[in-house]
């Protein structure tokens, strides 16, 4: 009874140690993080890197900035009125991020952690006439912001810590094992925890890759967005159509050029009889 009792402790201190390491590695991986944002040659743009176990397992280059409307008191202090802040994501931002198998979190602290932006992937598997495909998704977004920082809120009427959510989102949807890349502007809509308030995230220059990286600090094959691949085509396009111009042109003028050739070589027989004498 004894040894047993002793022993029922013991597996109870090993089970604490083992949650408690696999806690300290968790931690520990989630600080493997940095901001490489002074490479970038956009201003705008930041770089964040989630490495765990000495490689890199999360990569991320964009541009963000949030619209967040807030009221404040109209000049006779009775009426309230709507403004507007531009919140955009600076260089020099604190950085967090966690990998998984089919879960990854982004986290972005600025400006004394005045606002907090979480990203959440998810890597998902189809069954389609192919068979099964994988892919990856910005899954959520939760945008926290202080609207009694003063650099971009004057006198909100209900300053403090506000949440702002996606619902249902399904964004930068790609193939599993390559990068999201998208120039153009995209925007996702927030529900605010301030009442009867929607935030507005735009995201631009976007390169994201949060699964199945091979390389350290380079990103995979590119996933283009549906816009910049029509952007691409509308400037490619103009190209091509003269290329095919100049070949239809270059093709005639060479057709026009052998025809008057051999039309010129060819004897004219005149249709006036009295010519023929001169003919022989």
């Amino acid at each position: 009874m004894d040894l047993r009792g002793r022993a029922v402790p013991s597996v109870g201190r090993l089970l604490v140690l083992l949650v408690l390491f696999h806690t300290m590695a968790q931690i520990t991986a989630e600080q493997e993080v940095e901001n490489l944002s002074g490479l970038s040659t956009n201003p705008e743009k930041d770089i964040f890197v989630v490495r765990e176990n000495g490689t890199t397992c999360l990569m991320a280059e964009f541009a963000a900035k949030f619209i967040v409307p807030y009221d404040v008191w109209a000049s006779n202090y009775v009426d309230l009125i709507t403004e507007q802040a531009d919140i955009a994501l600076t260089r020099g931002a604190e950085v967090k991020g966690r990998c998984g198998h089919s879960e990854s979190e982004l986290q972005v602290f600025w400006v004394d952690r005045a606002y907090e932006l979480k990203m959440l992937f998810v890597k998902e598997s189809h069954n389609t006439s192919k068979g099964p495909e994988a892919t990856w998704r910005l899954s959520k977004v939760q945008f926290v912001y202080d609207s009694s920082e003063k650099t971009h809120f004057k006198d909100a009427v209900s300053a403090g810590k506000h949440t702002a959510n996606s619902h249902h989102l399904s964004a930068l949807v790609t193939p599993a094992g390559k990068s999201y890349e998208c120039q153009a502007q995209q925007t996702i809509s927030l529900a605010s925890s301030d009442p009867q308030k929607t935030v507005t995230m735009i995201l631009s220059a976007v390169h994201i890759q949060p699964f199945d990286i091979i390389s350290d600090f380079v990103f995979s094959e590119e996933h283009k967005c549906p816009v910049d691949e029509r952007e691409q085509l509308e400037e490619t396009l103009p190209l091509i159509l003269g290329l095919i111009l100049g070949l239809v042109i270059v093709v005639t003028l060479a057709i026009y050029h052998v025809h008057h050739k051999m039309t010129a070589n060819q004897v004219q027989i005149p249709r006036d009889r009295s010519q023929y004498k001169h003919m022989g």
